[in-house]
């Protein structure tokens, strides 16, 4: 275990023994601010990731190479969408639950595989129409 890893296992030891002092009243209180520290960490991680992917990329057209070009399964494209809509799942459930019982936690996920079955669908092509648009020159037949 690393450090980050040993920090966050503190945070969940000491969330609970919050919540045994505390009370149950306290209780979703104290789950989403752990909630809200695991979503910082996963949003440090992945910033790293993609400082560090965009740093590579740089090397390379410094080099005077290429630019990769992206495969259609490119990691970021393929999973990231699920990935951040996991994430969100959390809250999202619980907000189905807490308004409307099992019939909201099954609204709620029905959403989130609609969008990632959308998101799949569109071969994981949703925010790269921009890109293709800017890329389009008005010299180009």
């Amino acid at each position: 275990m690393d450090a980050p890893d040993t920090e966050l296992k503190k945070e969940l030891d000491a969330t609970l023994q919050a919540r045994s002092e505390l009370g149950t009243e306290y209780e979703s209180a104290l789950v989403e601010s752990f909630l809200e520290k695991v979503e910082q960490r996963l949003d440090g991680t992945l910033d790293r990731r993609v400082r560090r992917h965009l740093a590579e990329q740089q090397i390379v057209v410094a080099r005077g190479a290429r630019p990769p070009e992206r495969a259609p399964g490119h990691f970021a494209e393929q999973y990231g969408f699920a990935i951040v809509s996991l994430v969100l799942a959390i809250p999202l459930s619980a907000i189905g639950v807490a308004n409307a019982g099992i019939q909201g936690l099954v609204v709620a996920w029905l959403g989130i595989v609609g969008v990632n079955a959308f998101q799949a669908a569109r071969g994981g092509r949703l925010f790269r129409r921009r890109e293709d648009e800017r890329q389009k020159s008005d010299w180009e037949d």
